[in-house]
């Protein structure tokens, strides 16, 4: 695997072309002593149950496009975990939680104009109104309620969202 920073040969703060490996993490520029860190990106992704059956997405984009995928998304600058799942919930889904419940996270690599994010993903237990109903929007392609039952984490496209499924089935 390349260092995390393999595509960055140049100093941010200086510009220097001496910005080399410092460790497993970080580069440093041997002109100026900066040193950068590539630490992940924090993303989420909702557990939202009714009558024994999971809400999942369809993924519209790449990576995995066409996969499934549980709805959420990366949290931007600024916003707690808990806001950027709400946000990303609204804009895939149309769902306001009434509920949020952290579960657990799940280190996750993240293919994204030729570069490999790692992410920090953050699953959730969500609770809606019951008689809200979801529809797809944003990067979701389609939403679809599956029994619990015939859930195959498998069919879940980022390695991340099927560990995650897999683990919420065997604990549930």
């Amino acid at each position: 695997m390349n260092h995390p920073l393999e595509p960055f040969h140049y100093c941010p703060v200086c510009g220097s072309d001496i910005f080399t490996v410092n460790d497993v993490k970080s580069k440093r520029c041997a002109r100026c002593g900066f040193v950068y860190y590539a630490n992940p990106s924090a993303a989420t992704a909702a557990f939202i149950l009714r009558d024994n059956h999971l809400l999942v997405a369809r993924r519209g984009k790449e990576p995995a496009k066409g996969t499934l995928d549980l709805p959420g998304g990366f949290v931007d600058m600024y916003e707690t975990a808990e806001q950027g799942m709400a946000r990303e919930l609204l804009e895939e889904t149309g769902l306001v939680p009434t509920a949020m419940r952290y579960l657990f996270s799940i280190p996750n690599l993240y293919p994204y104009s030729g570069m490999t994010i790692h992410t920090m993903d953050l699953f959730f237990r969500i609770e809606v109104a019951p008689d809200a109903e979801p529809k797809a929007g944003d990067d979701a392609a389609s939403l679809e309620w599956i029994a619990l039952g015939e859930i195959d984490p498998d069919r879940f496209g980022m390695h991340s969202v099927s560990q995650a499924v897999r683990r919420f089935l065997m604990e549930k």
